[in-house]
């Protein structure tokens, strides 16, 4: 009878050990950085190329922030503003996509929000390679940032912001390439 009460302290304080060292890690995994994201690019236009990454990439990360940066070689059709109201009407609904503007290296703006991710998203080789050295660049002077590259599907490949301009540009209406709901005339 002595043994039988004797076991049951035994494995009450084994039991008890085990609670909390699940809470530990519970409270451990909680207080992890949570997965953010930053999509840098120009977006002159968002795309539904871009907008296929965005959905691709939360399938992975908690957060994406849609970083809109200010390109000096690309000429604008949109203001940096209107780029950054046009991804926010089109995730409003979605508290995990932000669209922000910012100026700098991406790795800077990076470590400045959190973000312990770049995200990116590839059409072909041409686009393979200039990621792959951004990448490495990145990966020398931002070392704890990883670059995560998510490939275009087919369907999209042929859609780009250079082609939406050339569109605009003649008068012709981008509707088929922008995400649904949203008319580039109202953001010019």
């Amino acid at each position: 009878m002595n043994l039988f009460v004797v076991r049951p302290r035994l494995f009450s304080s084994v039991f008890r050990w085990r609670i909390v060292n699940y809470c530990y890690l519970r409270i451990q995994s909680v207080l992890i950085m949570e997965r953010i994201a930053l999509f840098p690019g120009s977006f002159d236009p968002f795309t539904l190329g871009h907008q296929i990454i965005v959905e691709q990439g939360l399938r992975i990360f908690d957060r994406i922030i849609v970083g809109v940066g200010a390109n000096s070689e690309k000429r604008g059709l949109l203001t940096v503003e209107n780029r950054v109201r046009l991804i926010a009407d089109i995730y409003r609904d979605n508290s995990r996509v932000e669209a922000v503007s910012y100026d700098g290296l991406t790795g800077d703006y990076c470590r400045q929000i959190g973000a312990r991710f770049i995200l990116r998203g590839m059409r072909n080789t041409v686009d393979y390679e200039y990621e792959r050295s951004m990448m490495l660049i990145n990966q020398r002077l931002y070392p704890e940032i990883t670059t995560v590259l998510l490939f275009t599907p087919p369907e999209f490949v042929a859609i780009s912001s250079s082609m939406i301009r050339e569109l605009v540009c003649y008068g012709n209406d981008p509707i088929e390439l922008m995400p649904s709901n949203i008319d580039i005339k109202n953001y010019l």
